[in-house]
């Protein structure tokens, strides 16, 4: 088999033919290598590769399959991580300048689980810094750029991690998705994103954006796919205050049970003024499909969505200036070298480390915390919050998911908002609810525009309800494919 042909691979088919020594883990690592050196200076998917790690871990992995002694079903396959997660020798700087040079002592528990099941790490993928952005153009290092259309973005703040999906550079990548991080890029890239309950994958050893909303999931290729990566990182962690004690299900076993029986529902704030006309064609399209495949699609309501957007821009910027905080140059990462006191080296560190969105958002946050403000705003928008959560509540009752729409517009070009923030964190009206209520959610093709460029279909689940989400995407794509599609790089 060709690099070429083997780059075609989904995440699940390269792992049967591991299994079966058909291929080897050297083999896929270096394809993807190649793949990386053949497409990224177009893409600027990675801020790093770590092809030296990689193979050895390819090599480890081809050494217990000879053994009998596999680590597990994904053991060999090759895989990206967003540059959010500490990696144990490994740069890791959150798209920031402020991290520049900062190298780990130890492993984020998703990358020890994924050292522990085999998988080798290629590398680090851009992102908006600290997460904080829907295109990559917040990154302080460059933009990526979107496989579809190289002049369009492939969303944010995870898409270095969708865009090296989409590109073939790897078989999956992790991001996170505090707002839609995930499921937005994936919906710009004709890739699969999964977002999980809060609790659901542990954040320690995750770079904080604002906590109480901040989720790790998988971007892959297929709804298959992302299943098995999500089964290798839904474990409880007590180093994390905030992960569940509970269970996590054979995702992959109750993948394929199919939608015969169950409800839908299609919220009506979720088709607004001024969305793409295609992407409401296309996302009533594949709530049309599922009524074919015995669902009952039912109207809902979730009627406090259209103040999610702005409970959402004083609560996690709220939590980000509290987190942020701890980058001063006092521990690690960048320090003013000029600064003749401890006040000076804050101010110069702080000022020539962080860029305008993390700085727009930090001074938001702070005002909403001041003394005198906290009530009117941060406290606000908490209960609000709660209204927002007792909206899906309600819903939930009638229907067993909900359908809509990720993104209300295909990938736009690289400049377009750049200089208008409002219009750039409307792009992210319809996936940030979700964070706010803490459920799960995946975004994944159903679509494109007669440009070419991809749509993508999200689907809402109760709270741990994950194998649900991935059953009802699953049935989805076995009767489309536009997952199969590939970018005309």
């Amino acid at each position: 088999m060709s690099a070429s042909e083997l780059s075609e691979l989904t995440l699940l088919e390269l792992a049967s033919k591991l299994g079966k020594r058909e291929l080897s883990s050297v083999e896929a690592t270096s394809a993807c290598l190649a793949r990386t050196e053949e497409v990224d200076p177009k893409i600027k998917a990675f801020l790093r590769v770590d092809a030296r790690g990689a193979l050895a871990a390819a090599e480890a992995s081809d050494s217990r399959r000879k053994r009998n002694a596999s680590a597990g079903l994904l053991d060999g396959v090759p895989i990206g991580l967003k540059d959010i997660f500490l990696t144990e020798g490994l740069e890791t700087t959150c798209g920031s300048r402020i991290l520049e040079g900062f190298v780990p002592p130890y492993d984020a528990t998703v990358v020890k689980l994924l050292k522990e099941a085999g998988l080798p790490i290629l590398g680090k993928l851009n992102q908006d810094e600290f997460a904080m952005g829907s295109s990559t153009e917040g990154s302080a290092f460059f933009p990526s750029r979107n496989p579809w259309d190289l002049e369009r973005t492939p969303g944010g703040s995870s898409g270095g991690s969708a865009a090296a999906v989409a590109a073939r550079e790897v078989f999956g990548a992790l991001g996170t998705d505090t707002g839609g991080s995930i499921r937005q890029p994936a919906a710009l890239t004709n890739t699969v994103g999964l977002k999980p309950t809060y609790g659901r994958v542990s954040r320690f050893g995750v770079i904080a954006f604002a906590s109480s909303l901040d989720q790790v999931g998988p971007i892959a290729r297929t709804v298959g796919d992302a299943t098995a990566l999500l089964q290798i990182l839904a474990v409880h962690d007590p180093r994390d205050s905030t992960s569940a004690r509970l269970p996590a299900p054979d995702y992959l076993r109750e993948l394929e049970g199919g939608v015969a029986g169950m409800k839908l529902g299609v919220p009506r704030e979720y088709f607004v003024e001024g969305m793409d006309p295609e992407v409401e064609k296309a996302v009533r399209a594949a709530a049309q499909a599922f009524e074919k495949l015995g669902a009952t699609i039912v109207d809902v309501s979730l009627p406090h969505t259209k103040y999610a957007l702005a409970t959402y821009y004083l609560i996690a910027p709220a939590e980000a200036s509290s987190n942020l905080a701890r980058y001063d140059g006092v521990r690690y990462g960048l320090r003013a070298k000029s600064a003749k006191s401890l006040r000076e080296m804050y101010f110069q560190t702080r000022a020539a480390g962080f860029g305008p969105e993390v700085k727009r958002r930090i001074m938001l946050g702070t005002y909403a915390l001041s003394a005198g403000y906290y009530d009117a705003y941060y406290l606000k928008a908490q209960k609000v919050r709660t209204l927002i959560r007792q909206d899906f509540t309600a819903a939930f009752e009638k229907v067993d998911a909900i359908l809509s729409p990720t993104s209300p517009t295909p990938a736009f070009k690289l400049g377009e908002k750049l200089d208008d923030p409002l219009a750039m964190y409307l792009v992210d009206v319809f996936t940030l609810p979700c964070n706010l209520a803490g459920l799960p959610g995946m975004s994944l093709p159903c679509g494109f525009t007669r440009a070419g460029l991809p749509i993508g279909l999200q689907i809402l689940g109760k709270h741990f309800d994950e194998a649900r989400v991935l059953r009802i995407g699953r049935a989805f794509e076995r009767e489309h494919d536009f997952h199969r599609r590939r970018p005309p790089l």
